[in-house]
């Protein structure tokens, strides 16, 4: 993941792993709740009763509604939208707490993480139902993989996790990451070095273990950045990563990211690894779509 989800009284951290990005994310005594109504569409993203949108976030939310990013590898076909707050999108939803709870395992490996498995997997349900409020503010996103293979396709349809809830037209659950646009959809309590709230910010992201290291990464990375310039937001995109997690972070710096700031040595006394914030400036949005086009390349770092 691009950020965190810590368990109990643990503070945000990013993972070892080279598929784990995590960065500005609360912990879930901090799980920042869907603001006023104000903000706040009512599910199926349309705004409720009472509720106003200005204009630009009306057509925010249809742009989040038809967002679609495709990339097809040698190998298969990745795509990725984002989640709605409605009840079409529960199930995926569901499948998508599996996968956030399987990742965060992989990086906490102690025995009282196990124990609390049914904690853990409440917590991040009740995050994602506040994060899937937040809308036009910040997005979810969802990606689904169907590979190249027919038979392999017909394989993950039954796939014994039930990740393959998205629909057969989308494939399996691949991967997922989290943006928000302005200090409205930001997380709570960020960690350090804290980017401007008021910018773009990408965490949360993860890709199945399965699936890993085919480069579905990268192109998760391009569809935040996609998105972000679909909704209009500003140009300059922030996020974390561990100062150890060397994959990563290679990633990060041929993507265009730059090292803003790094941690102090002193947050190893909160128990935290040290982390860079990180920012890239993107390129128009016209320049941004074409590379949801190019052909995939072999020599592309992968995680």
């Amino acid at each position: 993941m691009a950020s965190s989800l810590a368990l109990l009284s643990l503070t945000p951290a990013i993972s070892r792993h080279s598929h784990l990005l995590f960065s500005r994310c609360p912990s879930p005594r901090h799980l920042r709740l869907a603001p006023p109504a104000a903000a706040t569409p009512s599910p199926g993203g349309s705004p409720g009763p009472g509720v106003f949108l200005s204009p630009r976030a009306l057509s925010q939310l249809d742009e989040l509604a038809a967002f679609r990013y495709e990339h097809a590898f040698p190998h298969g076909l990745l795509t990725v939208r984002a989640l709605s707050r409605g009840p079409e999108d529960d199930a995926v939803a569901e499948a998508l707490v599996r996968l956030l709870a399987s990742s965060f395992s992989e990086t906490v490996r102690w025995a009282p993480a196990q124990r609390y498995a049914q904690l853990l997997t409440f917590v991040i349900r009740r995050y994602l139902h506040d994060r899937r409020g937040l809308a036009p503010h910040a997005a979810v996103l969802v990606g689904f993989y169907r590979p190249a293979d027919a038979a392999g396709a017909a394989a993950d349809e039954g796939d014994e996790d039930g990740e393959g809830e998205g629909g057969e037209d989308e494939g399996e659950m691949a991967c997922t990451a989290e943006v928000s646009f302005n200090a409205v959809g930001a997380p709570g309590a960020p960690p350090t070095p804290t980017p401007p709230l008021d910018f773009p910010y990408i965490c949360n992201m993860t890709v199945k273990t399965a699936l890993r290291r085919r480069g579905l990464g990268n192109q998760l990375l391009k569809a935040c950045e996609d998105l972000v310039n679909k909704m209009d937001a500003k140009r300059r995109v922030y996020l974390h990563c561990r100062i150890i997690d060397q994959v990563p972070f290679n990633m990060y710096r041929k993507a265009g990211y730059n090292i803003v700031q790094t941690d102090s040595i002193l947050v190893w006394l909160s128990l935290q690894k040290r982390k860079y914030l990180m920012s890239k400036e993107l390129p128009q949005a016209s320049a941004a779509s074409e590379s949801s086009t190019k052909d995939f390349d072999d020599n592309i770092l992968t995680y």
